[in-house]
């Protein structure tokens, strides 16, 4: 599958085993997420393994960072309640 560069994916992951969620941002959400579940990110690494619980396509980077913060806010966090993914 060919991925657009200029293309953001916000994502979140929960950890399987623990209550943990964690928010990122990457123009490739699959090779993010093993690169979660290989230990290459110092947070994640303690709460592997994980998986992917929501995601959006963000048109740049700037516009993917703005959403990211938002759903590590409270707000986000919200939101994501009401969806009930957390």
């Amino acid at each position: 599958m060919k991925i657009n560069p200029d293309v953001y994916s916000v994502y979140v992951l929960r950890s399987i085993n623990q209550q943990k969620i964690y928010v990122g941002m990457a123009t490739n959400i699959f090779d993010r997420l093993k690169e979660h579940n290989r230990g290459k990110s110092k947070y994640t690494k303690a709460f592997m393994p994980w998986e992917i619980i929501y995601s959006e396509l963000i048109g740049n980077s700037e516009l993917a960072r703005k959403r990211e913060k938002y759903l590590k806010s409270a707000a986000g966090k919200n939101f994501l309640r009401k969806l009930k993914l957390i």
